[in-house]
Formats: C-alpha cells, sequence, structure tokens
C-alpha cells in the first residue's frame, strides 16, 4: 500500500519497515530527495510520481519537527496540534 496521509507514512516506516525516524534518518533522505538530480530521485519519482515525491518530504519535515518539539519537552497534543496537513 502506498500511503496516502502521513500517519499512514510513518505507521510504514516506523512499524512496517522498522526504521527509527531519526533526525540522521530524516537529514539523509531529504538531501536524497531534494536533489532532483540524483538518479534515486528520479526513479522514485517516476514510480511515484511528483505528488507523492513531495508528500514525503513534507512528512519528513513533519516528523523532523515532531522531534524537535519531543526534546523541548513539548506534549505531543501539542506538538500535533502545531502541524498541517
Amino acid at each position: 500500500m502506498i500511503p496516502r496521509t502521513y500517519a499512514q507514512w510513518r505507521h510504514c516506516i516506523s512499524v512496517e519497515c522498522g526504521i527509527p525516524l531519526s533526525a540522521d534518518f530524516i537529514a539523509q533522505r531529504l538531501a536524497v530527495w531534494r536533489n532532483p538530480g540524483l538518479e534515486e530521485t528520479q526513479r522514485f519519482r517516476r514510480l511515484y510520481g511528483d505528488a507523492h515525491w513531495q508528500a514525503v518530504q513534507h512528512w519528513l519535515v513533519q516528523a523532523g519537527q515532531e522531534q524537535e518539539g519531543a526534546a523541548a519537552g513539548e506534549p505531543p497534543l501539542a506538538a500535533s496540534a502545531q502541524q498541517t496537513g
């Protein structure tokens, strides 16, 4: 299943794939997805389309913001209430 929402994507990455959404992982993936000249990025865009490519970038940023909020001691509901999309 291709995730259509942030919650689906987060579950897919962290639960089904077992990949922790660490700051390093987020930074590495954003570095790839933000470089349209990379073969990996081009392949992803061909397979899943530009809308999904852009959504994944947004979701990575959102996951990073949630981490920052957690590190600052924000309650999870407060951090998620600040997120849109």
